[in-house]
């Protein structure tokens, strides 16, 4: 079928290139008339410009209405207080605050109890020694510290300025994060799925 078609199509194109065409002479020179083009030429037609669009007319009774509406919706937005947006955070969950799952106390007896108290009471004049000891050892240290800076100075001081500046290489310390098993190189992660329950809230 689309044999049959290209081949009527080509039969009807070499007719019109064969028919006679209307000469014209242009300054003494031979030029095929515009109106006689053939088929397989390219052609143009005049620039047609749109028409300007005619502006409407506004009635100014219409826009002074129109103002002051929105001037009393503005109003009335402002006579309403904002609405707070809640943080959910620091609402408690309605399930939590069931009393049922409420625990009781656990009773102890009373030489528990005792025993308890009285370890207390030895950890906290533990902690109370341990403490006093530790300003003790500090006290000492700057005391010594300022009587060898001061004895420095008398010697030297050249040696006494170099001896207030901080030495960085006291405390060798380096870094890289906390890492409990060492990364994959070539590790790709995969692309999860989940589900925004993310609240929206609109003022």
């Amino acid at each position: 079928m689309s044999l049959a078609i290209s081949r009527a199509l080509c039969r009807v194109l070499t007719r019109q290139n064969a028919a006679p065409r209307s000469v014209l002479a242009v300054n003494g020179q031979v030029a095929q008339a515009p109106w006689f083009a053939s088929v397989l030429t390219l052609k143009t037609s005049a620039p047609l410009w749109a028409e300007p669009r005619r502006k409407k007319k506004v009635d100014p009774r219409r826009e002074q209405m129109i103002r002051e509406r929105m001037k009393k919706k503005l109003k009335r937005l402002e006579k309403v207080p904002p609405e707070m947006i809640p943080i959910e955070d620091f609402i408690t969950p309605a399930k939590y605050l069931d009393e049922a799952r409420s625990r009781a106390p656990t009773q102890l007896s009373f030489e528990d109890s005792e025993r308890r108290a009285l370890l207390l009471k030895d950890w906290s004049r533990y902690k109370l020694e341990q403490h006093r000891a530790e300003m003790e050892a500090v006290g000492q240290a700057l005391e010594a510290q300022a009587e060898a800076l001061k004895e420095l100075r008398l010697v030297s001081e050249d040696l006494y300025q170099a001896a207030l500046k901080p030495d960085p290489l006291l405390f060798p310390f380096s870094q890289q994060g906390p890492c409990f098993t060492p990364p994959k190189p070539q590790y790709e992660a995969p692309e999860g799925k989940y589900t925004d329950i993310t609240k929206v809230y609109t003022q």
